[in-house]
């Protein structure tokens, strides 16, 4: 059995979460691109259906997010991390039986439920086969398996809908999730100590420590923001790109971006372990940025690739550096309160991009609604260089 905080960052442990969390985003992804033209092709919804669809998901891991750090260390890491990936696995069946609208919306609201404890608690696993010395470039890899899935998950839903219906590709996406969830049970999860000593105490009433770590607010808070900008992006891109009769040349948009990220990947965990946080957040923030407001002059494909690297340089190491710094703030009884308080934050500013961005494209265009979101990444800069980057200790 591996042990935690092995001088071998590329140990059997690691890579089984590695896996476990590739395919859970592989499956997240594909069912969120293919749903909404189920929805409107075999269940005959609407379009505002299909939205409502999508955002109850979102609710309900939101709602649930701010208590995943408390529901981990009541019930240990073992029990959350299998309990809620069984769970997951579970429900993911029950699309195979949906045949109503109705149906899906409370299976999509009970299903995002469980996806919220389940990508709380595997960071903190993760993070315990990560030496120490390594953890941003560990970190990297990890969140690099969630970036990965973003072009994975649509690739292979659209692709197998060519050649068979919908209930035939639920089956095949349900496969691939038994699948993520095998590694989730080869994983040798293990309770720190001091996590057991804890919850050994009187039962004490639940107080506002229980449900935001406060150290990670500040991280949270910039990855927020980031979120904010990065939803255009998600949102939007694919709609754009139709805009600019480019459509066809979008699923290679995230191909560069996941190509983009991965070149970097290796240099980028290195600089973060020797130098700290701020010699990657600084430039990939730059980075980003360029990357949008190249994406607000598109006119052609070659554009629209060329931002995609930027991009997937900036945004695709960001996101990482973030995840380590949350992690890094607190000790570690404390680490999937300050995992569900940066995600908390970092699913608020998807959430809120997607709409309030939505209406700036509906009253000003795409052009502008990217250039606005060059602006905010570059605003955030400046609240991460005043409100975190003065508290974060440099590597020896």
């Amino acid at each position: 059995m591996t042990t935690p905080n092995t001088e071998r960052l590329w140990n059997r442990s690691f890579i089984l979460c590695l896996f476990n969390n590739l395919f859970l985003f592989t499956y997240y992804y594909a069912l969120l691109t293919i749903l909404p033209i189920y929805i409107m092709k075999s269940l005959g919804g609407t379009v505002k259906e299909a939205g409502l669809a999508l955002t109850l998901f979102l609710i309900s891991s939101i709602a649930v997010r701010p208590f995943s750090g408390l529901i981990v260390e009541k019930l240990g890491k073992k029990i959350s991390f299998r309990g809620s990936g069984f769970l997951f696995v579970l429900f993911a069946f029950s699309y195979l039986f949906a045949d109503s609208m109705w149906a899906l919306l409370v299976i999509r609201f009970v299903h995002g439920i469980w996806f919220s404890i389940l990508t709380t608690v595997t960071v903190p696993i993760a993070n315990d086969f990560i030496p120490d010395h390594r953890k941003g470039e560990g970190m990297g890899y990890f969140v690099m398996s969630t970036n990965l899935a973003v072009v994975f998950g649509p690739l292979i839903a659209l692709t197998v809908l060519q050649f068979t219906d919908f209930i035939s590709l639920f089956a095949i996406l349900t496969a691939v999730i038994c699948l993520g969830f095998i590694f989730c049970l080869m994983v040798p999860v293990q309770e720190n100590k001091l996590d057991r000593l804890t919850n050994k105490g009187e039962e004490k009433p639940l107080a506002f420590h229980d449900i935001i770590e406060m150290r990670a607010v500040p991280i949270g808070f910039v990855a927020l923001l980031t979120a904010f900008a990065y939803s255009s992006i998600m949102s939007f891109i694919t709609a754009y790109s139709e805009s600019k009769d480019l459509l066809a040349y979008t699923s290679l948009f995230f191909i560069v971006f996941a190509i983009s990220m991965i070149v970097v990947r290796p240099w980028v965990g290195k600089i973060y372990d020797r130098k700290g946080a701020s010699a990657v957040i600084y430039p990939s923030f730059i980075f980003f940025a360029l990357g949008l407001v190249v994406v607000s002059f598109v006119s052609n494909q070659w554009i629209l690739w060329l931002s995609a690297i930027f991009i997937g340089i900036g945004y695709g190491s960001l996101f990482p550096c973030f995840q380590t710094v949350a992690i890094q703030s607190v000790p570690k009884q404390r680490m999937g309160h300050a995992i569900s308080t940066f995600f908390t934050l970092f699913d608020l500013g998807m959430a809120l991009g997607s709409v309030i961005l939505g209406l700036i494209i509906a009253y000003y265009g795409y052009q502008m609604t990217y250039l606005f979101c060059a602006v905010i990444t570059v605003a955030t800069l400046c609240v991460y260089k005043y409100t975190v980057s003065a508290s974060l200790k440099q590597p020896k």
